[in-house]
């Protein structure tokens, strides 16, 4: 195993290896609370009509597994220190957008996630993935980062309270006496505390602490001993095979956005990511990504995995970097880290005390640091920021990831095109703005 991991060359160990594992995961396991919650769009009183809410005990299930198989996929086939999940953006734009907003069942929106993923495979083996990637501009590809950020935010601001409706202004201040937005006040200092020390998995320790502190202050139920921390593993049978069952429901004009949207920010996300990780661990070697065909053919089959389960589109996470800071180098460190999913399997009815106040800090954390990408946004170029700002503005204020990049693919050949830089542009840009274009003209 040593040698298959290439222990030697890398200068690493199984100890160095398991401890780097084991802190991308704990770096990580914030998700497997998240995610169900958001799914489940827990917090939302009333759904569109004719869609029920997905099964969030099957949904910590399926996080899981795709977590694991994941993390397996990328250790196993293309060696990397980077674990997997499902994908907190995305996870948002499934629950927020495609549910929440279009109304369309969580049935058929598991199958655009599963059409997404074998899209991605088929254009990962053709080779095609690396044209469409270097068709979109860098500052698009930034401002579509920063734009979920500030939407994931905007997300656990108004779960916990401390952001609210109002008639006058649209949004306002939530009521600060409140226990329950106190509570989630708490946990956003807390978290912001542990993160600026440094401290490994700040998120999730972040959300232990809150959980502790409305548990202690009545507002949470407390866990009734030994059983309600560990036991046995939620059922799959609610989410299983639905996106097969379905696949026959996305041939429309809406599903279709809906797809190149999971399929575009799967995309940034894993792209980002490898190369953030790999560059940090010293993997990168003469400025290109060794076996990236592996690590994206990973990453693809994991969304495949994620989508027949129940969960949303699976991708490399940015939190491998912490594993990466431990000393991972190889492989191995995120075989250790799907271990760690696998075994947490076992602790399902913390589901129980994990409330909207305890999650939303983590959205608000992650937030924060997706908008990192705005610094790189060339904003002194106005044919740049004007496509750039509209995809970040309009995602918080339209309730819509797709209706973001919409705008933002709109603009950008417009403003291109009117400075005089039309042969930046590339033809995959025209395709993609009448898409939108007909996109919007469909929803009105």
């Amino acid at each position: 195993m040593k040698k298959y991991f290439r222990f030697q060359e890398l200068g690493t160990n199984y100890r160095t290896e398991f401890m780097a594992g084991l802190t991308t995961f704990l770096a990580m396991a914030y998700i497997l609370f998240v995610i169900p919650s958001t799914m489940a769009l827990e917090g939302v009183d009333q759904l569109p009509e004719g869609v029920t809410r997905i099964n969030k005990e099957a949904v910590f299930t399926a996080t899981a597994i795709a977590a694991a198989v994941g993390s397996l996929f990328m250790g196993l086939i293309a060696k990397y220190p980077i674990a997997l999940g499902p994908g907190m953006g995305l996870n948002a734009f499934f629950a927020y957008t495609v549910v929440l907003g279009y109304g369309i069942p969580w049935q058929t929106a598991l199958s655009g996630v599963l059409a997404s993923g074998i899209i991605f495979i088929i254009l990962t083996l053709t080779g095609f993935r690396e044209k469409i990637i270097n068709a979109i501009p860098a500052n698009l590809k930034l401002a579509v980062g920063a734009g979920i950020g500030l939407f994931i935010a905007f997300i656990g601001f108004q779960s916990s309270g401390i952001i609210v409706g109002d008639d006058a202004t649209l949004v306002a201040l939530g009521d600060l006496t409140s226990p329950h937005v106190l509570l989630a006040l708490f946990g956003v200092i807390v978290s912001v505390i542990l993160l600026t020390l440094n401290v490994k998995g700040g998120i999730f320790y972040g959300m232990i602490l809150t959980s502790i502190v409305g548990i202690l202050c009545g507002l949470i139920d407390a866990p009734s001993g030994f059983g309600g921390i560990v036991g046995e593993v939620p059922s799959l049978a609610p989410t299983f095979g639905q996106a097969i069952a379905h696949f026959g429901d996305i041939f429309t004009l809406e599903m279709l956005v809906v797809i190149l949207t999971f399929l575009f920010v799967d995309f940034f996300d894993t792209a980002g990511t490898l190369v953030a990780v790999a560059t940090q661990a010293g993997l990168i070697r003469d400025n290109k990504l060794p076996r990236a065909g592996k690590a994206l053919f990973s990453d693809s089959s994991a969304t495949v995995v994620g989508a027949v389960v129940g969960t949303s589109t699976t991708t490399s996470y940015i939190e491998s970097t912490a594993g990466v800071a431990a000393g991972g180098r190889s492989g191995f460190t995120p075989v250790v880290t799907a271990g760690f999913f696998l075994l947490a399997l076992f602790f399902s009815p913390l589901l129980s005390v994990v409330t909207a106040e305890v999650t939303a800090p983590a959205l608000i954390i992650v937030g924060v640091l997706m908008s990192s990408s705005l610094k790189e946004i060339d904003w002194d170029k106005f044919e740049i920021a004007v496509p750039a700002f509209f995809t970040i503005i309009t995602m918080p204020l339209t309730y819509s990831i797709a209706t973001g990049i919409a705008l933002g693919f709109i603009f950008y050949p417009i403003t291109m095109a009117l400075k005089g830089r039309v042969k930046e542009i590339h033809p995959v840009m025209y395709g993609l703005f009448v898409i939108f274009i007909l996109y919007f003209i469909f929803l009105s």
